[in-house]
């Protein structure tokens, strides 16, 4: 496996064990739970627990039963059926899905090592559960070519800038609204709700698309993680 995908999966192996130290602590938790790095586990400060059992049942019935966002009925349109719809991509895991979702072609690229090929995270990525944030090819085609290339050609940034858009366990729309603590290590912030929410500054243009392991949540920008003191 490649120095990044060692790298994500040693970060996901960290935040296990600050959580099962958390677990510990707690008078009214079961601790017989798995805290490995592959467990659904919700790392948001704001929202105690993964989705509802009801809201889970209703994805696996219908996968866009609990989609959220205005760009939802233009994505319908675009990618109406196969691999790359919403009810294709909830048939496999989120790298696979991601990669036959003609909107998701830079993210793709990106961790698939493609751009660096000491960045790849497929294999983590589709071997864990997760929500990911994931920009759309328009949000990498808005940033300057030359920040962009900066990025890419430095392994560790792009690694980095990845893992900010995952966060540990699957996060349903309805208790996405919080911070949550991202692979990266530094948090994000998820604010409304239905067709107006946001990740920090960026647009969900639709959000609770199921994959056979994550959420997925589609994004108008690319997420930068804030710069470490």
């Amino acid at each position: 496996m490649k120095r990044m995908n060692r790298k994500f999966a040693a970060a996901l192996g960290l935040m296990a064990v600050a959580t099962v130290g958390l677990t510990a602590c707690s008078s009214g938790t079961d601790s017989s739970e798995s805290m490995a790095p592959s467990s659904s586990m919700s790392q948001s400060s704001t929202s105690a627990a993964p989705s509802s059992s009801a809201m889970a049942s209703d994805s696996a019935m219908d996968p866009a039963a609990n989609l959220v966002g205005s760009g939802c009925a233009a994505y319908a349109e675009a990618v109406p059926s196969g691999d790359g719809s919403v009810a294709g991509m909830a048939k496999d895991p989120v790298a696979v899905a991601a990669s036959n979702n003609p909107l998701l072609t830079t993210l793709t690229a990106a961790v698939s090592g493609e751009l660096n090929k000491d960045v790849d995270l497929v294999d983590t990525l589709n071997g864990g559960e997760f929500t990911v944030f994931a920009p759309v090819d328009d949000a990498f085609a808005a940033i300057p070519k030359a920040d962009l290339d900066a990025v890419v050609k430095d392994a560790d940034t792009l690694s980095s800038v990845l893992t900010y858009h995952v966060v540990p366990g699957q996060i349903m729309p309805d208790e996405i609204d919080g911070t949550h603590t991202t692979v990266e290590g530094q948090d994000l912030k998820v604010a409304g709700s239905g067709d107006d929410l946001t990740v920090n500054d960026a647009k969900v243009i639709c959000g609770g698309v199921q994959t056979a392991n994550a959420t997925v949540y589609l994004i108008d920008s690319v997420l930068m993680p804030p710069a470490k003191k």
